[in-house]
């Protein structure tokens, strides 16, 4: 394409937009995935201060077995959660290098206790509570 002056102006000029559609506050509620960080956001929130919990008691406190990696990423993309409380299995910090001391001595100010480079699970591990299913009426 030449540029001749009414190329010119049109260059100029501020781009067209295009026509999007919204999306809707009914899709952002039945997004399942949505409804996942939610819940796994829910269950860190839960731990208070002086404990700890792993990614996979997260995940399972959440409604989702096998979630670990999906706490994993919640916590790295979500701000305001206690990050520093939830651990590796067997309360292993799995940050590397300057966040893994950051959240050694985080736990520590609250009072953790840690057992060589691990936390002492026993003392401090956050018990979720259990979901009581509803009995079956036996036949």
């Amino acid at each position: 394409m030449f540029m001749t002056a009414k190329n010119a102006r049109l260059s100029r000029s501020a781009p067209q937009r295009k026509k999007t559609r919204r999306a809707t506050s009914t899709a952002k509620a039945n997004d399942p995935a949505l409804e996942m960080r939610g819940r796994i956001r829910a269950a860190i929130l839960m731990i208070p201060r002086g404990y700890v919990s792993t990614y996979g008691a997260v995940g399972r406190a959440a409604g989702y077995a096998h979630a670990a990696r999906q706490v994993a990423g919640v916590l790295h993309r979500s701000g305001g959660l206690p990050w520093h409380r939830v651990l590796g299995a067997g309360g292993a910090i799995k940050l590397q290098g300057d966040h893994a001391v950051e959240q050694r001595l985080r736990l520590e100010a609250e009072g953790v206790a840690f057992r060589g480079r691990r936390v002492n699970m026993a003392k401090h591990e956050f018990k979720y509570p259990r979901k009581v299913s509803p009995r079956r009426k036996s036949n």
